[in-house]
């Protein structure tokens, strides 16, 4: 087994990694950085990231010699593109109709991958003289990238890059003969297989593909805009929050104009990566309010909790971070004189409410996003910040679970339903609806409004938009 010092954390530590040994290809217009799905996604996200190049999937089918559908009689991919081995196809007397039968019965499963992974995205992307960077987060025999490769190679790209954080040398050696360039940044010889060289390997679901595409779009239109504005207009910091030997990474986000600051709470195993908490912070910052994501546990607290769980679920540890992280700010000079809000997500949503408890005249706004306000028990009674409850309508247990703690709360309290979203809001515009009633709420809840420790009955309630 490899030694632990040398597997990567997790792929998106990988796609770090691999970075580094594409610094070349940083800043250059004609660069395009492609993933195999799903697990290749979040590699390539911080690799499309680190180059500030754009991201998008390549879907590829093999299309397989009937009866022996391991031997590869062509493939088909992203785009419409389709390669057939004519040669093969004529020693077994396959005609067209044949291959348009093989070919059909995998174009459906592509096109419903796309479905799945692109969705409202714009057509494939032009690859002719491009260089296409292509990305996995491993290579074993290397079949599927091959035929990724070779289906490439009918678009015409300038340069082919294969680029994954690990590898064998005889694979990496092999993906030559179908690639200009070839970059694996770990090269075992005792190999065993990808998923030995990770400490997490967890399986990188649909929604987690989607969701680092539209972050992608959004970090890239947001460097061009910084690009544009001579980069002063917006001041991003990493940060680290001590209390004694505890040590918190977090994201400090400095609009020039800002009427607040809000500080993120995540929850059930997220930090301050999210690209869901990222995608509302940005249009946060793009409202005029200054944002913190915070990692609310450490690195080795993180490790324990992937495979216990043991934290994530821990309020009153959370909430004490949280607590900790508005004294920071309350201390900071850039945000000190600036109104606070915080932005809780599942079990960082009850943390939230008991550091808006303990911080009542600091603390001026909450919302939840999919958040478990039922988990911060005396809070619910104790904590008079304006709070706004996001769920999805498709949430039904955290919906009803929600519904139960509003009417124990006695802040100015919200819940918002919105429709058609389950509980990560992957759907089509759920996420933009919940940034914009963030937005909302704290453009209304940090401009000076007093807390008078009383909720309407016009205010309690549930609004379903």
């Amino acid at each position: 087994m490899p030694e632990k010092e040398i597997r990567f954390r997790d792929r998106r530590d990988a796609g770090q990694v691999l970075a580094e040994s594409l610094a070349p290809f940083a800043d250059r217009d004609d660069v395009i950085v492609l993933a195999l799905p799903r697990g290749g996604v979040p590699v390539a996200h911080e690799v499309a990231k680190a180059l500030r190049a754009p991201l998008d999937v390549f879907v590829v089918r093999k299309v397989g010699v009937p009866g022996h559908e391991e031997l590869a009689l062509g493939a088909i991919a992203s785009g419409g593109i389709r390669v057939v081995d004519s040669e093969l196809a004529h020693a077994l007397r396959l005609t067209e109709q044949d291959i348009e039968t093989l070919i059909a019965h995998e174009q459906r499963e592509l096109e419903r991958r796309e479905a799945v992974y692109r969705q409202d995205r714009p057509t494939f992307p032009e690859l002719r003289d491009k260089t296409v960077i292509l990305v996995d987060d491993g290579l074993a025999t290397g079949s599927t990238m091959r035929a990724a490769a070779l289906a490439l190679r009918a678009e015409s790209p300038a340069q082919l890059v294969i680029a994954v954080p690990v590898a064998p040398p005889e694979t990496c050696l092999a993906m030559r003969e179908v690639a200009d360039a070839v970059v694996c940044a770990r090269t075992p010889e005792a190999f065993y297989a990808v998923g030995v060289w990770y400490r997490h390997f967890d399986q990188t679901t649909d929604a987690e593909v989607r969701e680092l595409l539209m972050d992608a779009d959004h970090e890239l239109r947001a460097g061009a805009a910084t690009d544009d504005k001579q980069s002063d207009t917006t001041m991003e910091h990493a940060v680290t929050i001590h209390d004694g030997r505890l040590a918190l990474e977090g994201t400090l986000t400095l609009p020039r104009e800002r009427s607040g600051v809000v500080l993120f709470a995540h929850g059930s195993g997220s930090s301050r990566h999210s690209p869901r908490n990222h995608f509302v912070a940005e249009q946060l910052q793009h409202a005029g309010f200054a944002t913190l994501l915070l990692d609310l546990l450490t690195a080795e607290e993180e490790a324990v909790d992937a495979r216990t769980r043991a934290f994530r679920f821990d309020i009153a540890l959370l909430a004490k971070r949280v607590v900790l992280a508005v004294d920071w700010l309350e201390a900071l000079p850039e945000t000190r004189t600036l109104p606070l809000g915080l932005f809780g997500a599942s079990t960082g949503a009850a943390a939230a409410l008991v550091a808006a408890a303990a911080r009542p005249t600091v603390v001026n706004a909450v919302v939840s996003r999919g958040g478990r306000p039922d988990l911060a028990g005396e809070a619910l009674h104790v904590a008079r910040a304006p709070t706004l409850l996001i769920v999805g309508a498709h949430d039904d247990v955290v919906l009803e679970l929600n519904e139960q703690a509003i009417s124990e709360m006695r802040a100015p309290a919200k819940l918002v339903v919105v429709p058609g979203a389950t509980h990560l809001f992957e759907e089509r515009g759920a996420l933009k609806q919940v940034a914009r009633l963030a937005a909302a709420w704290f453009d209304r809840h940090l401009a000076g409004v007093p807390i008078d420790g009383s909720a309407s009955s016009s205010d309690v309630r549930e609004l379903r938009t």
